[in-house]
């Protein structure tokens, strides 16, 4: 069975309050028991994290691979800033899919750069809760199109 580790950036665990025009009325918990739920249906175990520390995200990417075979990864903020997390995903070599609750590259311009797009499989954005359900479906079908 495959292992998927969703990673949630920070500021993610305030949804369901934060600024729900943008980025919806969902909680993380409901964001992650859909991820569940879904990952059931497609035959896949779904475990899901946050962290508002840079540093944590990145060791758990760099401990993904003893566990998981792949990441969905909505680094949030980190997006734009973080060419640790860039690295570590490079380092560990594990198919990563970037997604985003909101559209990145339709808000400030400063959010329209991803250092983490390049290394990704792929970015979904702009679909709210959805983007992440999205995600884990193109991740889960890039792998079993790999085996």
């Amino acid at each position: 069975m495959l292992h998927i580790l969703v990673l949630h950036g920070p500021n993610l665990n305030l949804l369901g309050t934060r600024e729900p025009a943008v980025y919806g009325a969902d909680t993380l918990a409901e964001i992650n028991a859909r991820l569940v739920t879904l990952g059931k249906e497609l035959g896949v175990a779904v475990e899901a994290r946050q962290s508002n520390i840079e540093g944590e995200l990145v060791t758990w990417v760099q401990q993904a691979p003893s566990q998981f075979q792949g990441l969905v990864f909505n680094p949030a903020a980190y997006t734009h800033t973080s060419i640790a997390l860039r690295d570590a995903i490079v380092g560990v070599g594990l198919p990563m899919v970037e997604v985003h609750l909101s559209n990145i590259h339709g808000r400030e311009s400063f959010r329209r750069r991803s250092y983490l797009a390049s290394v990704a499989l792929g970015q979904i954005s702009g679909f709210g809760p959805q983007s992440y359900e999205l995600g884990l479906r193109a991740l889960v079908h890039a792998l079993q199109e790999k085996a």
